[in-house]
């Protein structure tokens, strides 16, 4: 089955789990393309894959042993304790620092991003016709994407369910920013900061023993909003990589240029240069939502009219990001000439 981990091999996972939920929480930024960069994407689709019918005969049966052997639990469960941490860690300093530090933020993953596109395509071996098809197609979904307006916020119970199972497709499918995708849909502040902030209030109250929540009508229901989102993020989940399997078994390269082209298009997401648009009233006042919160209808993207400290800083971002990401590759193989 899957091999014996180290210590070390363990600690390195719930790492990659912290890289991983700090990336979907960030929209343009894409959990599988850390996934894919880190070296466990294909591990963690087919440990997915291993939740179907069989695996629930095991859970039900009481066989709980050989449901955590089957599914490859140690692997994905080091990794989801990664990720929840992060959520109420990593991804609360990357708040921080986009809300002070956009700009830096915003051309360090896009420097990420290139170098991400660089280590998944230098292994791709011979392009022909074909190939480049499928890269086309990924860049033009990719850059469709990213141009899409938001919608409103809807907490509607059924749409959140189907935001959970369209939004954790950023995990699964490289390039494809399920955060952005929660944007697109007018749901990323109600489902990953309200919701999760609630989370995080009601624990903290429990600790203090104080259970004033439970009258809080607005509390509960943003409580109940998050159990939805969860319950369609783990159907996603596990639907898609069921999917994806069987796409990497059978169509492997094909798949691998796509998501190259979809990683390439999406770019335009995280272009560090940009400003939001708003909703303007007729006194000139910008459109609040129900909540008080302005309306962003979409971004204005644009190239830097003048070279500054702010600029050579940004592009500085930019070398560092993708820097930081071919890192990976030379230390992987500074490992493989130490076992040769």
């Amino acid at each position: 089955m899957y091999e014996n981990r180290s210590f070390n091999d363990k600690t390195w996972l719930v790492l990659k789990g912290l890289g991983m939920g700090a990336a979907n929480k960030v929209p343009g930024i894409s959990g599988g393309v850390v996934a894919f960069v880190a070296g466990f994407y294909e591990e963690f689709i087919y440990s997915l894959q291993k939740i179907n019918r069989k695996a629930f005969k095991l859970l039900i049966g009481g066989r709980f042993r050989s449901f955590y052997r089957y599914t490859n639990g140690q692997f994905l469960s080091l990794l989801i304790l990664g990720m929840i941490i992060s959520y109420f860690s990593v991804s609360k300093i990357l708040d921080y620092l986009i809300a002070h530090y956009e700009l830096y933020v915003w051309s360090a993953f896009f420097g990420m991003i290139i170098g991400s596109i660089y280590f998944i395509a230098k292994d791709f071996g011979d392009w022909n016709r074909k190939y480049v098809a499928y890269l086309l197609c990924g860049v033009v979904a990719g850059v469709a994407i990213s141009f899409l307006e938001p919608a409103k916020e809807n907490s509607n119970l059924i749409f959140v369910f189907l935001c959970g199972i369209i939004s954790v497709s950023g995990m699964t499918l490289p390039g494809l920013s399920g955060s952005f995708i929660l944007m697109l849909l007018g749901n990323y502040v109600l489902l990953l900061v309200d919701s999760v902030n609630a989370l995080f209030d009601t624990f903290a109250a429990i600790f203090r023993w104080d259970f004033s929540w439970v009258y809080n009508a607005q509390h509960i229901e943003l409580l109940e909003v998050l159990a939805v989102f969860s319950l369609g993020s783990v159907v996603g989940l596990v639907s898609l990589s069921h999917l994806l399997a069987y796409v990497l078994k059978r169509f492997k390269k094909a798949a691998y240029a796509v998501i190259i082209g979809f990683i390439a298009g999406s770019l335009g997401v995280v272009w560090p240069w940009k400003e939001e648009k708003y909703i303007w009233d007729s006194f000139g006042k910008i459109q609040l939502d129900a909540k008080g919160r302005e309306i962003i209808t979409g971004y204005t993207r644009y190239f830097p009219s003048e070279i500054n400290t702010e600029t050579i800083l940004a592009v500085a971002f930019i070398i560092i990001g993708a820097l930081l990401v071919l890192s990976l590759d030379w230390y992987d193989n500074l490992k493989k000439k130490q076992h040769v």
